[in-house]
C-alpha cells in the first residue's frame, strides 16, 4: 500500500510564509499527479495546486502568485511553498497522489495551517 505523511504546518502571522512537504512511501514505481487540497471549518475541501509527472503546475485562483508547488520524483515528495499568507488560507491541508491515469487517489492525514496575528 501507499502512505502519505505531511509536515511543515503550524501557526504563522499574516504576510508570513510556510513550506509544506508530503512524502509518499510504499509500493510506488511512478506518480502521475501530486496535489494539495485544503479544507477550512464549515467549507468544502478545495484543490489548491497540482503538479504533473512532467512538472506542469496548476493553481486555484486565490493562491496564484503566492503559492508554489514542486515535486522531487526521486524522493516521491511534493512540496507547497506558501508566502504572503492570509487569514483565509487557514485550513487543514491535505496532499493527494494518483499513481496512474485514472487510478486510485491516495490521501494524507492532513496538516493544520493557521494564519493569525
Amino acid at each position: 500500500q501507499v502512505q502519505l505523511v505531511e509536515s511543515g504546518g503550524g501557526l504563522v502571522q499574516p504576510g508570513g510564509s510556510l513550506n509544506l512537504s508530503c512524502a509518499a512511501s510504499g509500493t510506488i514505481f511512478t506518480i502521475y499527479t501530486m496535489s494539495w487540497y485544503r479544507q477550512a471549518p464549515g467549507k468544502q475541501r478545495e484543490r489548491v495546486a497540482s503538479i504533473s509527472s512532467t512538472g506542469s503546475a496548476s493553481y486555484t485562483d486565490s493562491v496564484k502568485g503566492r503559492f508554489t508547488i514542486s515535486r522531487d520524483n526521486a524522493k516521491n515528495t511534493v512540496y507547497l511553498q506558501m508566502s504572503s499568507l492570509k487569514p483565509e488560507d487557514t485550513a487543514r491541508y491535505y496532499c493527494k497522489i494518483r499513481l496512474t491515469v485514472g487510478g486510485y487517489d491516495y490521501w494524507g492525514q492532513g496538516i493544520q495551517v493557521t494564519v493569525s496575528s
